[in-house]
């Protein structure tokens, strides 16, 4: 039987990289180190963290390339800040996928993943030059015939590490990794406003919206565990798993923005809701489009996550951030963590399952 290869891939930070990218990265590759050695006890037989700096060069082409250089036949695919809770039972259901051989793979999310493993990963050696590996499982099904599973524990396994708010996120759950936790706690990274946000989620006269990419689970789980009301603006579901000939991003909240501008964040909340949680990322997609490259740096993003408006370079991001660090009513920005997965941490939920 075919041995079992775990790749991790890791981005290491650009010459220059600013403090928040530089900790993200930290971050990433202490959490690469604690999977390695998971996947390990799982019965994975080689497991390699590729340290790799992004040139441009796509996903699909960077991992096509590695499977055939190294002719791997049975694969586990994940990015270095994916799956921070990822159990050792995950990790052997993983293993045990990729050992089966055949078309079949299993990932955490079928529509858009962050670990994938694959029975066969020859199909892999001509694998289109996918943006991200979000969408590889989508690539198996319609491209290559896979029948695809999910590992179950969405909610758990959903939560990945893009910002140095997802860090701080991640640090509030039971069951994460202690060299996360020490990192979070040396940096002084805390997530803003979480006193305010708890108990606008506590309060039963209060509302909260939530706007971006959350789901359907998040909302019925919020239904059955936060005691405010809910209002919520489903958003750009897929967005990095999008195939380019689809419709360009667009965001009712960003539409309101593109009216009254940025700073005006605040007072349309107020006008909504008590509190809110924001998918800034949606709303740099709807004003700048999909590309990730177009948005502004990581680092002004990263600032923006912890309502940090001074450093951030890019005029309207700031302008969002200052409105939202101002405003009387707690408004959290960050990404598809922030409005999934992540909601749970902030109501006090720490399960690690």
């Amino acid at each position: 039987m075919a041995p079992v290869d775990v790749l991790i891939l890791h981005a290491p930070p650009p010459a220059g990289a600013g403090p928040l990218t530089a900790l993200l990265a930290e971050a990433r590759e202490r959490l690469a180190a604690v999977h390695a050695q998971t996947f390990l006890q799982a019965g994975a037989k080689r497991v390699r963290i590729v340290a790799e700096t992004l040139d441009g060069t796509p996903f699909g082409e960077r991992l096509a390339r590695l499977v055939r250089d190294e002719r791997i036949e049975r694969l586990v695919v994940l990015g270095s800040g994916a799956v921070p809770l990822l159990r050792l039972a995950d990790a052997a259901a993983l293993v045990d996928t990729a050992r089966g051989g055949g078309r079949v793979a299993l990932a955490n999310n079928r529509y858009s993943a962050d670990v994938v493993a694959i029975g066969d990963a020859t199909p892999l050696r001509d694998l289109s030059p996918l943006a991200g590996d979000n969408a590889l499982p989508r690539w198996l099904a319609e491209s290559a015939g896979f029948t695809v599973r999910e590992l179950g524990a969405r909610g758990r396994l959903g939560l990945d590490l893009d910002s140095p708010l997802d860090l701080a996120l991640v640090s509030l759950a039971r069951g994460a990794p202690g060299v996360l936790r020490a990192l979070a706690r040396n940096a002084g990274l805390e997530v803003p406003r979480l006193a305010e946000l708890h108990a606008v989620l506590s309060d039963p006269r209060a509302e909260l919206l939530v706007a971006g990419r959350t789901s359907a689970a998040t909302l019925a789980w919020l239904e059955r565990r936060a005691a405010c009301r809910v209002r919520a603006l489903v958003e750009e579901r897929g967005l990095r798993a999008a195939s380019p000939d689809q419709r360009p991003p667009a965001s009712t909240l960003g539409l309101l923005l593109d009216h009254d501008g940025p700073e005006a964040l605040a007072r349309i909340v107020g006008r909504l809701a008590d509190g809110a949680l924001v998918d800034s990322r949606v709303l740099l997609a709807h004003r700048l489009g999909a590309d990730e490259a177009a948005s502004p740096p990581p680092e002004d993003r990263f600032a923006s996550d912890l309502l940090r408006p001074e450093p951030i370079a890019d005029p309207w991001l700031r302008a969002l951030t200052a409105s939202a660090a101002a405003s009387a009513r707690p408004i959290l920005l960050g990404g598809h963590t922030l409005v999934g997965p992540g909601v749970r941490l902030l109501l006090g939920d720490r399960p690690a399952g």
